[in-house]
């Protein structure tokens, strides 16, 4: 388990540099993460490098027993740039190019910015890529700006025209005759702005994966001519961020990293858990959180500092859910710059504020529960799919104003999370053998792989539920010449006669082995069973008329699995009811039960000994029945039968 902050050196006299590091020394960090928006200060003049400054303080890092991560600083170009070569700037939709002085501010595509990016990539692949103290690098920051100038606009057809090869199979695609939208030269297709042809919105996303992608990999090249394969390279992603596909771009990473922050209010382990189960996803192994807030932050709506105790709290879910390492946004405050009130370890003053003693805890915690969590991992039966393109097809139409990708697939995710229940959050285009359970929501476009896979899944043993809007378009974006859930009918043994945006709650009532009373707000879909094999779990009660006693979940058993089809947004108790069976039903149980707030994970060592993490996520004390017997490595105290938890206590158990 590595701790540690991001620090700029380059902010400070170098006299005050070993006070830094000392500082964190005594806080029991283990790593720093450096450079990765000095760019000015490696090259303050074109082709005039100086990196002896970093070099010392990579140096002075391991002198006082701390590593480096090195980040290229691409995404804050530095101003003698920017003036001498204004088409590096990116182009906003108005025709109006960005302003030096903010970040991410340059074309993606701009090949004069490729030679720089790669040039001092390549420079400090060559000073520092076998540097013993360098462990890992980070390739540019938070990507997430798009470019509408000519040459992403050249680039955007050029990359259709490979994907599509004529016109007339782009037109057709599309269906371009609506609106007279047919193109007739590739010179005539836009970069889309606000609402547009659903294919071209859909090629657009795919273009900025694929920009940033090349971006990425051409940094990459320039690195792994010098840094040895032992060494990783990584990107920090935004969590739920939708600018791009974050599989692919994950797939030339050697581990998946991302920033975390709460902003107003307090840690929602349920929703943050979710998201590090996206970016352990990203690759299918531990990640590491690369930024994440001491305190507080500077851009929410109120910028309020979480409780005593909540860090600790925050730090260790993110260890129950794969996290390696967890490193704090920022080390000290500096002086000037965009972000002078967002929390740090250290004041301006360069005294360390209140919370660095939880900071320090959180070190004796990490080296004392290190030795038992070197090399485990998370292992769930449980899946929930993710795909970029379903969630950018519905944002775009949603339908109803408050239909959201993400809330419905939370909807799936808490009730189990809630339970102890481990989920992976995976793309929709993995393998799903070892699965017990997986839930696939709101898959709404259908590739003939994704429904082989879906197909083979359920076939083997697998327990398969689709959500609402599945099935209903093809990997063009366009609407199928079937009704939902498309090519899956032949799991669900039912189909969608209609789909209804909701402007109030409608009854709905669970039947047969599911009992509960509940209502379906946002959205519903009159289910119709096609097959003698399949049953209803729910119907809608008197409401519109048209959904009044049709059903809104079924189940059919196919092969050796089943695939359930609820066509309900089902209310928060509900939703916990359908859960709890359909996990039950697959054989999918909680690791053990627990007070509401306290949240039990476990992560499982090469050899396949468990460890469990115990983390309470409320104000208050809490007690924990325990049904075996374990030591706390963070004490090394013994626990049988209950273990008390202060509030936002954290324990980590091994068995007896």
């Amino acid at each position: 388990m590595e701790l540690g902050s991001a620090w700029y050196p380059e902010h400070w006299p170098e006299e005050r540099w070993p006070e830094d590091v000392r500082l964190m020394r005594e806080a029991g960090m283990t790593v720093s993460r450096i450079a990765e928006f000095a760019w000015s200060t490696m090259e303050p003049r074109d082709g005039v490098f100086e990196f002896g400054w970093l070099e010392r303080a990579i140096d002075l890092l391991a002198e006082n027993g701390l590593r480096a991560v090195l980040g290229t600083p691409t995404a804050a170009p530095p101003a003698w740039l920017t003036q001498a070569h204004p088409e590096t700037l990116a182009m906003e939709p108005n025709g109006r190019r960005a302003q030096h002085g903010n970040r991410c501010h340059y074309c993606v595509n701009s090949p004069r910015y490729h030679e720089f990016c790669y040039r001092i990539a390549d420079e400090m692949g060559r000073r520092f890529g076998t540097h013993p103290n360098v462990m890992g690098w980070q390739i540019d920051n938070e990507y997430n700006r798009v470019c509408y100038c000519d040459v992403c606009a050249g680039r955007f057809r050029e990359f259709l025209r490979e994907r599509y090869g004529s016109l007339e199979e782009l037109n057709s695609r599309w269906s371009t005759a609506y609106w007279s939208q047919t193109y007739t030269d590739w010179d005539q297709i836009p970069m889309p702005v606000g609402g547009h042809n659903p294919g071209l919105m859909l090629e657009m996303k795919r273009f900025v994966t694929d920009s940033y992608r090349r971006f990425q990999k051409l940094q990459i090249s320039a690195l792994r001519q010098y840094v040895p394969a032992d060494r990783w390279i990584t990107h920090n992603f935004m969590g739920w961020f939708d600018g791009f596909d974050h599989y692919e771009l994950a797939r030339d990473l050697d581990l998946a990293s991302w920033d975390c922050y709460v902003g107003t209010g307090h840690h929602d382990y349920l929703g943050i858990g979710a998201t590090h189960d996206l970016t352990r996803g990203f690759k299918r192994r531990g990640f590491w959180l690369m930024e994440t807030q001491p305190g507080s932050v500077n851009w929410s709506r109120i910028n309020n500092v979480l409780d005593r105790g909540e860090v600790r709290a925050m730090a260790w879910t993110a260890v129950a859910h794969g996290a390696e390492a967890v490193l704090y946004w920022q080390w000290r405050s500096a002086p000037g710059g965009q972000e002078q009130y967002h929390g740090t370890v250290v004041g301006q003053d360069g005294e360390p504020r209140p919370l660095y003693e939880e900071i320090q805890q959180i070190g004796r915690d990490f080296a004392a529960a290190s030795q038992v969590l070197d090399g485990s991992e998370v292992k769930a039966n449980a899946a929930i799919l993710n795909s970029y393109g379903d969630r950018w097809s519905i944002h775009w139409q949603r339908h109803h104003a408050e239909f959201d990708y993400v809330v419905h697939a939370g909807a799936y995710y808490r009730p189990l999370a809630s339970r102890n229940i481990p989920v992976d959050i995976i793309s929709s285009e993995e393998e799903l053998s070892g699965y017990k359970l997986v839930v696939a929501p709101c898959l709404l476009m259908l590739s003939s792989a994704e429904v082989a896979n879906l197909v083979r899944y359920v076939e083997g043993g697998g327990h398969l539920v689709l959500t609402i809007r599945s099935g209903m378009k093809d990997e063009w974006n366009a609407l199928l010449p079937s009704k939902q859930p498309g090519p899956l009918t032949v799991l669900t043994g039912a189909r969608a006669e209609e789909f209804y945006a909701l402007d109030e709650p409608v009854p709905v009532e669970g039947e047969g082995p599911l009992s509960f009373h509940g209502t379906s707000a946002i959205w519903a879909e009159r289910l119709m069973p096609i097959d003698e094999g399949t049953q209803v779990l729910a119907r809608f009660g008197k409401c519109n008329g048209w959904l009044d006693g049709r059903p809104a979940i079924t189940m059919r058993t196919h092969g050796m699995g089943r695939a359930y089809y609820v066509g309900a947004w089902l209310d928060d108790a509900s939703q916990r009811a359908l859960m709890q069976w359909v996990a039950t039903e697959a054989g999918v149980a909680p690791l053990m039960d627990s007070p509401d707030g306290v949240e039990v994970a476990r992560r499982v060592r090469p050899g396949g000994d468990e460890v469990y993490v115990v983390v309470n996520h409320t104000p208050n004390p809490a007690v924990l029945s325990l049904p075996w017997s374990a030591v706390d490595q963070l004490t090394g105290a013994a626990a049988s039968g209950s273990l008390q938890l202060e509030a936002y206590g954290v324990a980590v158990l091994v068995k007896q």
